[in-house]
C-alpha cells in the first residue's frame, strides 16, 4: 500500500464546484444530484473563494436568512479555508479539528481548486496493513536507535499499535521510539516497555 503522507495521497481529485453566480436552486440540485453537502465557490480563474454548505441554504429556507442572497457568491462562507496538496495528513486533520470542518478544498500554489478532502479522506491512513507500519518502522528504527548504541529492538504491531520489545543500552531511548513511532502514518498507538542493557 502507497504510504499516505500528505493530503494529495487521499484528497478527491474531482470536485463538483459553484460559481459566484450559481443560482440557490441549481446549487440545491447540484448537492441533491452527487449527494454532497457542500460546494467550493470559484472565481472564473478557478479559485476558491468560499464554500457553500447545506447549512448555508437551510438558513435562507428556514426564513433564518432575511437578505435578497440568491446566488452562491451571496449565499457563501469566507473566507474559504483550504489547504495545499503538500500539507501533511495531520496538518490538515487539526485544521479541520480547530474550524469544526467536515471537508477542505485542496489548492495549488496559485489559489486553485485541485481537490478536496474530508474527515473520511484523512482516515484512510489507518487501513495501512500492520506489516506496512512494523516494515517501515523497523527501517526507522535501524537509523534512529541503532547508531545511538547497541540496541536490539523487535516490532509487533496489531490493529496499527505498535509492540516493541527488545534490549536498548540507554533508557531515554525508549522516548525516542515511542516519538519515532508516532511520526508513522497509520499507527494507533504505542507501548514501548524495553529493557535496559546493563554493563557486565
Amino acid at each position: 500500500m502507497k504510504h499516505l503522507r500528505t493530503v494529495d495521497d487521499v484528497m478527491t481529485h474531482a470536485v463538483i464546484s459553484a460559481n459566484r453566480r450559481t443560482p440557490f436552486k441549481d446549487i440545491v440540485k447540484t448537492m441533491r444530484q452527487w449527494r454532497i453537502s457542500a460546494l467550493p465557490v470559484l472565481t472564473d480563474e478557478g479559485r476558491v473563494v468560499g464554500m457553500v454548505s447545506e447549512a448555508d441554504l437551510l438558513l435562507k429556507a428556514q426564513g433564518g436568512d432575511e437578505s435578497r442572497a440568491v446566488s452562491a457568491g451571496q449565499l457563501m462562507t469566507v473566507p474559504a479555508v483550504t489547504v495545499t496538496r503538500y500539507a501533511s495528513i495531520a496538518g490538515a486533520a487539526r485544521l479541520m479539528a480547530r474550524g469544526h470542518l467536515k471537508r477542505l478544498p485542496v489548492v495549488d500554489d496559485d489559489g486553485r481548486l485541485v481537490g478536496l478532502v474530508s474527515r473520511g479522506d484523512l482516515l484512510k491512513i489507518y487501513l495501512r496493513p500492520d506489516e506496512d507500519i512494523a516494515a517501515e518502522l523497523r527501517e526507522l528504527i535501524m537509523a534512529e536507535l541503532i547508531p545511538a548504541g547497541s540496541a536490539a529492538v523487535r516490532v509487533h504491531v496489531a490493529d496499527g499499535v505498535v509492540h516493541p520489545d527488545g534490549c536498548i543500552p540507554d533508557p531515554s531511548l525508549n522516548d525516542v521510539l515511542v516519538r519515532v513511532a508516532r511520526t508513522v502514518p497509520g499507527v494507533v498507538d504505542v507501548t514501548a516497555r524495553l529493557d535496559v542493557e546493563v554493563p557486565a
